[in-house]
């Protein structure tokens, strides 16, 4: 019975040891995305970033929301990342604060390859 307990012990705090650090960023981009084409673009561009498990875009919100690594990469990285494929991305603000500072969109070069 001990060794059985001990057993469960130590399994347990191998899997808490090996638990990978996965966290989730909300970017909005410049230029803005306005069709498939500017979605496929951002996906297809970040899916080979090191540490990057998934990626969500929304043409509505103007968001991409990426769910990576963070023991792999940063936010940081991944904005970086944006400027490889002509794209520059900021992480998304309070709605309150974005009613203060509204600007006009920007497509210009959105479906460019």
């Amino acid at each position: 019975m001990k060794r059985l307990i001990l057993l469960t012990a130590m399994f347990l705090t191998m899997t808490v040891g090996f638990a990978k650090d996965i966290k989730t960023v909300v970017l909005t981009t410049t230029p803005q995305m306005h069709c498939e084409s500017c979605e496929n673009k951002i996906k297809g561009n970040l899916r080979f970033e090191k540490g990057v498990k998934k990626i969500e875009t929304s043409i509505e919100d103007q968001t991409v929301t990426i769910e990576y690594d963070a023991d792999k990469t940063s936010v940081e990285k991944l904005i970086e990342a944006f400027k490889k494929f002509g794209y520059e991305a900021e992480p998304v603000t309070p709605k309150s604060e974005v009613e203060d500072n509204k600007t006009q969109p920007t497509t210009s070069g959105c479906c460019e390859p």
